[in-house]
Parts: C-alpha cells; sequence; structure tokens
C-alpha cells in the first residue's frame, strides 16, 4: 500500500472454476446478475506478499492482468489514510482491451429510457469497495509491524449506482468477513433472481432476508417524483427497506467545508477543468469527487474522474506528464505525494480532517497556486480563476432552460407522410449568443455577470459536445417519430390508387423498418401509433399480388419480387438509399 514499497498486486488465489470469455446469453447461468454487476473480488492485504486477488465471482467473468492490478490497488487505502475498522469509497477504471462482453438486448433498452448521465458505462468500471482493518492475533508483531487484518470486498459494475451497492455492502460486507465464501455464493445467487433495472420501475430486491426497494431513475421522471412508496405485497417479508435514491448522494454534506465555493467549482465542472481532489481519506475523496461531477445533472459529465486515485495506477504517468496540459480529468487523492507531482495543475482542492457530525466544518480558503509548494499544504482552493457568474444556488436549473435548441427542430406541420423528414437545422454558436438578448437566463435571473463570456467557454468543454449529440439524438429520434405518426394518419387507400407496386413496396419496407426501430424502444411512439403501423402494414400487403403476399415481411428486409422484371439490386429500403451518394445507392435494374 505505500507508495514505492514495491510490494505488488498477485495472481488470485481462489477463482472458481475456469474462466471463458464471451457474452452471457439472457437465458445463461449468471445472465440476470449481469445486468446489475460484472463481478464481486475480494481483495486481501499480505505484510509479506503485498495485494493479492484472493477471489473473483463469478468465476467466468475474465478481468485483465492490467484490471487486476488497479483492482488491488485501489481497494485499500494508501498508507497516508488512517482508516481504522470499516470503510466504503469506490473508484473508477479504464477498461482494458477493448469491450469484451457485448451488452444484451435488455442493456440497450434499459439504457435508452435512463438518464444520460445514469446510462451504464461502455469503456469504464466501477468499484465499490468495503473495506476493513482489524487485529489479527494470527500475525506475529515485528518492529515495523501491526498485527492488523487488512481485506476488501469489491463489488465491479458499470452502474454509477453509488448508494444502492453502498447499501448491498453494509449487507454482504460484514456477514461475508465472517463466513467468507459459502455466503459470498448465497448472495451472488440471490442477485442473479433480481429482476432487471428497468428505468421507471421500482424493484424489490431481496438480499440476506432483507428486501430493497429501489427506484430505478427514468428519464421521464419529474424532479418532483420523490422516494418510491412502500408496495404492499403479501407474501413480501420481512417489509422492504425503501432507499430514497439509487445514485444520489447527499450534497450538503459533501459540500459541506467548500460551500463558499460551490459556485466557482460548479464552473470549474462545467467547463472540464482539471482538478485535483486531496482528501484525508478515500471515503471522502470518492464522494468529492462524485459530487462534484453530478452537480451537472442533467448534463453528463463527459470528461474522466477517477474519485480515488494512486500512485500506483497503470495510468499515472498519463494524467502526470508535464510535457503536454494537464488532461480535463477529476482526480481524487489521498496521498500529499501528488501535490508535489501536479504542481503545474491550475486547480487543487485540500480538504481537511472531516468535523464532528453536526458540526459545520470551518470554510477552506481560496488561495493562489503559487503557494501551492510543500506536502503539508494547508487545506484551501488553489486557484487563480476568476468566475464568470457571482454566487447562485438555482444558476444550474436555470442556465439548463435553453430556447435556442428547441428552435434547431423543424416544425411539425412540416413533416408529410410520403417525403423523407426535414433535416435538423445546424447548431450555430453565433445565432445562439444573439438568441441571448431576448431569451438568456439574464432575463428571468437577478444574477449579474459575463454570461456570453461563460457560455463561449462552455462551448470548447466537452459537456458541451456531449449535451449536444446526446440532444441531437434525442431530436432525430423524435422526428422519425413524428414522421411515423404522419405516415399511420394519413388516408392510405387514396395514396395507393395511383402507385406502382414498387412504390408500395417500398412503403411497406419503410414502415417494417421503423417499426422494428419503434418496438426496440429506439423511438418515442406511443403504443397505438404501433398498433395502427401494424394495421397499415396488413393493409398493403394485402393490396398486393399474391406472389408478394406470400413474402415474408417480419424480422430482417427481405428482397422481394417485383412484377414485370423489376428487381432490388440490393436489400435496402429505397428511403434509405436516398440518403447515400449517388455512387452507392442501391438501383432499381430490369431482368
Amino acid at each position: 500500500m505505500d507508495q514505492g514499497s514495491g510490494a505488488g498486486p498477485h495472481r488470485a488465489r481462489g477463482c472458481l472454476g475456469a474462466p471463458s470469455c464471451g457474452a452471457r446469453a439472457p437465458g445463461a447461468p449468471w445472465a440476470r446478475f449481469s445486468a446489475w454487476l460484472e463481478c464481486v473480488c475480494v481483495v486481501t492485504f499480505d505484510l509479506e506478499l503485498g495485494q493479492a486477488l484472493e477471489l473473483v465471482y463469478p468465476s467466468d467473468f475474465q478481468l485483465t492482468d492490467k484490471e487486476k492490478s488497479s483492482i488491488c490497488y485501489l481497494s485499500f487505502p494508501d498508507s497516508h489514510s488512517g482508516c481504522l475498522g470499516d470503510t466504503q469509497f469506490c473508484f473508477r477504471i479504464r477498461q482494458c482491451g477493448g469491450q469484451r462482453r457485448p451488452w444484451h438486448t435488455d442493456d440497450r433498452h434499459c439504457d435508452s429510457g435512463a438518464p444520460v448521465s445514469l446510462q451504464r458505462e461502455p469503456a469504464h468500471y466501477f468499484g465499490y469497495v468495503y473495506f476493513r482493518q482489524v487485529k489479527d492475533s494470527s500475525v506475529k508483531r515485528g518492529y515495523f509491524q501491526k498485527p492488523w487484518a487488512l481485506q476488501s470486498l469489491v463489488l465491479v459494475s458499470r452502474l454509477p449506482f453509488v448508494r444502492l451497492f453502498q447499501a448491498l455492502l453494509s449487507l454482504v460486507a460484514p456477514e461475508y468477513f465472517d463466513k467468507l465464501a459459502p455466503c459470498l455464493e448465497a448472495v451472488c445467487n440471490e442477485i442473479d433472481q433480481w429482476p432487471a433495472p428497468v428505468p421507471g420501475q421500482t424493484l424489490n430486491l431481496p438480499v440476506m432476508g432483507v428486501v430493497l426497494q429501489v427506484h430505478i431513475p427514468s428519464s421521464a421522471d419529474k424532479p418532483e417524483s420523490g422516494p418510491p412508496k412502500q408496495c404492499s405485497h403479501k407474501n413480501l417479508l420481512p417489509a422492504p427497506v425503501v432507499l430514497t435514491s439509487v445514485h444520489e448522494l447527499d450534497l450538503f454534506r459533501c459540500f459541506r467545508p467548500v460551500l463558499a465555493h460551490v459556485q466557482l467549482l460548479w464552473e470549474l465542472m462545467l467547463l472540464g477543468e482539471p482538478l485535483l481532489v486531496l482528501a484525508p481519506s478515500p471515503a471522502v475523496s470518492s464522494e468529492m469527487v462524485l459530487a462534484l461531477t453530478s452537480c451537472l445533472q442533467p448534463l453528463k459529465f463527459c470528461c474522466d474522474y477517477r474519485p480515488y486515485f494512486t500512485v500506483h495506477d497503470s495510468e499515472f504517468k498519463e494524467f502526470t506528464t508535464r510535457t503536454q496540459a494537464p488532461p480535463s480529468v477529476v482526480l481524487g487523492v489521498t496521498n500529499p505525494f501528488f501535490i508535489k507531482t501536479l504542481q503545474h495543475w491550475p486547480h487543487v482542492l485540500r480538504i481537511g480532517e472531516p468535523k464532528m457530525p453536526g458540526d459545520l466544518p470551518k470554510q477552506i480558503k481560496l488561495k493562489k497556486p503559487s503557494r501551492l509548494k510543500t506536502l503539508d499544504t494547508k487545506p484551501g482552493l488553489y486557484t487563480a480563476y476568476t468566475t464568470y457568474l457571482h454566487r447562485d444556488k438555482a444558476l444550474l436549473r436555470r442556465l439548463l432552460k435553453e430556447h435556442y435548441m428547441a428552435s434547431l427542430m423543424p416544425l411539425q406541420k412540416s413533416i408529410t407522410p410520403w417525403k423523407t423528414p426535414p433535416q435538423i437545422h445546424p447548431f450555430r454558436q453565433d445565432d445562439f449568443l444573439r438568441s441571448l438578448e431576448r431569451s438568456g437566463p439574464q432575463l428571468t435571473c437577478l444574477l449579474k455577470g459575463d454570461w456570453l463570456g461563460l457560455y463561449r467557454r462552455f462551448f470548447k468543454s466537452p459537456h458541451f459536445d456531449g449535451w449536444y449529440r446526446q440532444r441531437h439524438k434525442e431530436m432525430a429520434q423524435k422526428l422519425e417519430a413524428l414522421h411515423l405518426e404522419a405516415i399511420c394518419e394519413a388516408n392510405l387507400e387514396i395514396w395507393m390508387q395511383d402507385k406502382s407496386e414498387v412504390e408500395v413496396v417500398d412503403l411497406v419496407l419503410k414502415l417494417r423498418e421503423r417499426l422494428v426501430r419503434a418496438q426496440g424502444h429506439q423511438l418515442p411512439v406511443k403504443e397505438a401509433t404501433l398498433k395502427r403501423a401494424r394495421l397499415y402494414i396488413e393493409t398493403v400487403v394485402g393490396s398486393l399480388p399474391k406472389d408478394l403476399q406470400s413474402v415474408s415481411w417480419d424480422g430482417a428486409v427481405t428482397q422481394p419480387l417485383l412484377p414485370s422484371g423489376v428487381r432490388w439490386s440490393c436489400q435496402m429500403p429505397e428511403a434509405l438509399a436516398s440518403e447515400l451518394p449517388a455512387s452507392s445507392r442501391p438501383a432499381l435494374t430490369t431482368a
């Protein structure tokens, strides 16, 4: 655990079964488990051998050597953290070697309805840690040795459900430390029976004789919806423990030492500025980093962030290099060594020891970076940054109420059933800035400041790019859904009177393609519209000659037999082909 100790992680000693690669089919063992967790790890620390990955469960989940090393080092507080007894924290690591387990259809369905900030990570793992340090009489006392047993239970997941997994660990970890592997296997089997985390649903999750009741957030949830209501189940014993949220931290508690600078920190997060958070323990470090990155919601934090980071991390050199500007990352650390290593970073937040519960700690002071020189640097926010706006707790909510993006959406009256949907207008920064004069936040907010300057900086940050891409995707799906509704509301019988069989077949293919997308929850379409689309397909197919009616229109698009010797040169709907360059379009040819 010491920086420079030279002790490296060792191979897992107790992996059950032989590891194997590949995705778990929906009906395969551990398929439901993998909807929540990738695996559970047990890590121990030996005074002679260092960190050791004792167990990975289920045993068919395969980690690379680099991932194992990261999990081993990040599962323990470093030697500068005085963590005794039990403590919980979390870390986030980059997945190595690409995505090895393709997501199931259920995974995509869950993500499609979840807020963008709560969708599962495609390239990172979260590690939720329960660390225990207790006296161990079996350890011989040496001159430098202390008779302590150190062990961590780690839940590895792609889901940012920190509150849920911390609650789960608080139930499971104490039992595991007493009963070891049999207890862990039983818990994993229980999790494998849980329903999938579908957004918008309130679920009862039984584990170790306790039922956790949680509401999975949905993008359709209203801010005032509140915690889930307790459900009455006749056979549900004992009464469920209701979690008010699966992910939300107590932001007031997390920000207590920096309340005077929340506005400044929020601007740093919004603009994607690099920030080092030096805290007295991994628990404080991870909570502060998660609180900072979550304060942009409903925007997704699109920069990198590490709730807990150590000098042994495989990306240490990447983040500490002085040959280029600091990366857009929020690093949570506990080792003062980073103060010296990252002196060139423009923003450093050092948090002091936590005060007694209930006491409002003394607010840290704003200090110049030039005073950040020694390892014993006092608590403070070291930055030369000048805020664009004055402090206001409601700033984020008002800032996100923009009217310009909605103006890029084509008018609904311009959508006609027999033409390709109109394109979304491009985002032009100059037009947006001009729109602030008549609809900017300064009209409804008493807060004064350089709003235009803040927006111009925001345009250059990764968060604007992530927000814009997501909004553009949502608008494109809405536009396609409106086009499908327009087709379903049109009078098909009149339209088909003067149309050739080729045009009618093209309409079926177009309808079928949109219906498949809508049924896969990729389009926001009402069920009544889906039923009408199915009925229209049956009506149109019924009007075709017998030989075309016998063609299977379900599933993948097939190559139908067209009349008068006409055939498709490739299997692609005409509506899609029209969007390709002329040189690559499929053409209608005659035999």
